[in-house]
């Protein structure tokens, strides 16, 4: 499932650290080139508490 039909935009989300720490998120949209390559899934989100986007595999995020 791909994370454009997971989340919607603008929705609260957890990013998962490798560290095993969250960290609020806000989603933007999926990112399909990488599956296309055969890689993980990919999303965008937006972290408030620095105003940076970042680029994560989708299986790191969740919903909050």
């Amino acid at each position: 499932m791909s994370g454009e039909a997971q989340f919607h935009e603008g929705q609260r989300v957890w990013v998962h650290g490798l560290d095993g720490q969250a960290r609020e998120a806000i989603y933007v949209g999926g990112g399909d080139n990488a599956t296309f390559f055969g890689g993980p899934g990919l999303v965008y989100v937006v972290f408030p508490d620095t105003r940076e986007g970042a680029e994560v595999e989708e299986a790191r995020v969740t919903a909050r």
